[in-house]
């Protein structure tokens, strides 16, 4: 896991080879595996692999106009209606993520998180291109895929100056 964890990176080319369904749903176990506030698991996965849907995807984040080239993207949310604990949502649906990236990594995939919350016109967008109701809020579009390069060697990214022990 510690391999998985410090090896990952952001991956924005991907070859032009599908994802199977087999890896989407072991991707998707993954995510909905993560902690939550009182368990209340607020997520919802929209699995997007119709290539118009991507290219208009890509338009929504300034910073994402690499989207249009992945295989499939999985876009993020959370239903407001499932929360327990106000607010929560957000990192409930960030662990999700997070489990998400690692899991695409495990099987040899490369992935990339484009946020999407709290930026209002990025929200809009998502709920007109994904018609979206009301109660539900997109946190990220994740494109997933075969990545184009082998990742570089990994520079460790631990700095001791960034730890304290017991207080500031």
């Amino acid at each position: 896991m510690l391999e998985i964890i410090n090896s990952r990176r952001s991956v924005r080319q991907w070859k032009n080879e599908q994802v199977s369904e087999e890896h989407i749903q072991k991707i998707l176990e993954a995510a909905m595996n993560a902690p939550s506030a009182g368990n209340e698991q607020p997520w919802y996965f929209i699995v997007v692999k119709d290539k118009d849907l991507l290219v208009k995807a890509s338009s929504i984040n300034l910073y994402g106009s690499f989207v249009k080239n992945a295989p499939v993207a999985i876009l993020i949310c959370a239903d407001l209606r499932l929360e327990r604990f106000k607010g929560y949502w957000v990192q409930d649906c960030s662990a999700a993520a997070q489990n998400l990236l690692l899991a695409a990594h495990s099987l040899g995939l490369g992935a990339v998180w484009t946020s999407i919350y709290p930026i209002e016109d990025r929200i809009k967008g998502c709920r007109q291109l994904f018609n979206l109701p009301e109660e539900i809020i997109p946190l990220t579009l994740i494109p997933i895929g075969y990545p184009l390069t082998a990742a570089g060697e990994r520079k460790s990214r631990f700095d001791v100056s960034r730890v304290r022990q017991n207080s500031w």
